[in-house]
């Protein structure tokens, strides 16, 4: 609606996981490469944890757009407690046949895929993400997946991807062999002040524009409000942009913001007072 008033070719603040529009704070690039580790020394299990709407989607859809032609990978993005058979998911995941197998069956076939993929010099991926809604079962059947190996070679590499409850659960003594297994574990934290700044002009410039759209003034009271969370950034950049469209404003300034954050917060589905984004029950949802 906004693009051509503020010459854009697309909407800069989607909360639309898009990694071309992925901004490489600092903690990013170190989950991105200690992603990129994990695969290339060919670990069991690798971790990728940290708050609501911090951009660890889109972090793994980078991933998925430059990893190798020898890699066979399956996502696994719909997770939830009640999963009653966790292997039925993956098989689906790497689009292979699973109605009416027994949990041995399942296990056996998928033990075969495994092998033949690497017979063809292909090695395999599993990633999973929103792992923190996994349960302990789940977790475990997911290490014993891991054992099956050929002699020295690691058949199925594991990508957990999740919230912070993800990284209390596998310190339960109930999980301590799982996490034993875990040899890359990375935490991304929200944007500090600066780089929400940054984060604001990478994205508009992304989006075709390359003068300034939001002023130093306005980048600040994002900052304030969304807590450094890219969702939360996107999500009052944009109602901004709106805003800004409306009243025929040609640059945000913190004005703007003010007003957003007044309307959002008394008539919106979004607790914005003076205080931080919530989500709802979450304080860290973004």
């Amino acid at each position: 609606m906004y693009e051509n008033f503020y010459g854009m070719k697309e909407k800069p603040f989607s909360i639309q996981p898009d990694p071309d529009f992925l901004y490489m704070s600092k903690r990013h690039s170190m989950a991105y490469a200690m992603l990129m580790y994990s695969i290339h020394n060919k670990a069991g299990f690798a971790v990728i944890s940290g708050e609501i709407g911090c951009g660890k989607t889109t972090l793994i859809r980078h991933l998925l757009n430059n990893v190798g032609q020898n890699m066979t990978i399956g996502l696994v993005y719909n997770t939830h407690q009640e999963i009653a058979n966790l292997l039925e998911w993956i098989m689906l995941a790497f689009g292979q046949p699973y109605e009416g197998l027994s949990q041995v069956a399942l296990y056996d076939a998928f033990q075969r895929f495994l092998i033949a993929q690497f017979s063809a010099g292909k090695r395999v991926m599993l990633i999973v993400d929103e792992a923190q809604n996994l349960s302990p079962s789940a977790l475990e059947s997911l290490r014993m997946l891991s054992n099956i190996n050929a002699d020295k070679d690691q058949l199925l590499q594991i990508i957990l991807v999740g919230q912070p409850q993800l990284q209390e659960m596998l310190r339960r003594p109930d999980l301590q062999q799982f996490a034993q297994r875990v040899s890359v574990h990375f935490f991304v934290t929200p944007l500090d002040v600066a780089d929400v700044h940054r984060y604001i002009h990478h994205r508009v410039r992304a989006s075709g524009r390359e003068k300034s759209l939001f002023t130093p003034s306005a980048c600040q009271r994002v900052a304030e409000i969304s807590r450094g969370i890219p969702r939360s950034i996107n999500v009052l950049c944009d109602t901004a942009l709106v805003y800004g469209f409306a009243r025929g404003i040609k640059r945000i300034d913190a004005n703007v913001l003010d007003e957003v954050i007044q309307d959002q917060g008394e008539f919106g589905v979004l607790a914005i007072k003076n205080g931080p984004f919530d989500f709802g029950p979450h304080s860290s949802q973004a």
